[in-house]
C-alpha cells in the first residue's frame, strides 16, 4: 500500500498512525453519513445538503455519537496495560479529536479492530433513527471531521 503523503520526513510510526487516521475518518464519514440519510428519510425531510447549517450540525452529531458508541464497546474488554495505553486528551483537544485518537490507538493494537468497527457500525444503524443519542441531546457542539468533509 503506498503511503499518499508526499512528505517522507516522517518516521514510519507516524506515517502509519496518519494513513490509519484517514482511514477511519474516511470510515466514521461513511457511517455517519449513512445515519444522517436514514434518520432525515424516516422524518419524510429531503437528502442532507453540503452548505446547510442545521444538516452539518446533524451530522457532527452523528459523528459525536458514533466515535462515543466504538469507544465504549471497543474499550470495554481491555486489560489495565491496554488501557494505558490509549491517549488521553490535552486541555486544548476537543471531544472529537480524543475520540478520534483512540481509535486510531485502538485500530493499531486490537488485531480484529475493524470486524469489530463493522459489528458497532450494524449496530449503530440498524438503531431507529430516533433513538441514536446524539451530541446536541447531551448538549455538545462542535466541529471537526464535518469541517475537513465540507472544508470549512
Amino acid at each position: 500500500m503506498p503511503f499518499r503523503h508526499a512528505d517522507r520526513s516522517h518516521g514510519l510510526g507516524t506515517r502509519i498512525e496518519m494513513e490509519v487516521r484517514e482511514r477511519l475518518e474516511e470510515a466514521v464519514d461513511y457511517v455517519c453519513l449513512e445515519a444522517l440519510v436514514q434518520a432525515r428519510r424516516a422524518r419524510g425531510l429531503p437528502a442532507p445538503v453540503a452548505d446547510n447549517a442545521a444538516d452539518r450540525r446533524e451530522y457532527t452529531e452523528h459523528v459525536r455519537a458514533f466515535l462515543t458508541h466504538l469507544e465504549r464497546d471497543l474499550t470495554a474488554g481491555l486489560d489495565p496495560e491496554q488501557r494505558r495505553r490509549l491517549p488521553s486528551a490535552p486541555a486544548s483537544a476537543d471531544d472529537e479529536s480524543r475520540l478520534m485518537s483512540v481509535q486510531v490507538a485502538l485500530a493499531r493494537m486490537l488485531p480484529d479492530y475493524w470486524q469489530r468497527f463493522d459489528a458497532v457500525r450494524a449496530r449503530y444503524l440498524a438503531e431507529p433513527a430516533g433513538s441514536r443519542a446524539t451530541a446536541a441531546e447531551s448538549g455538545g457542539e462542535g466541529r471537526g471531521l464535518l469541517a475537513r468533509l465540507f472544508g470549512r
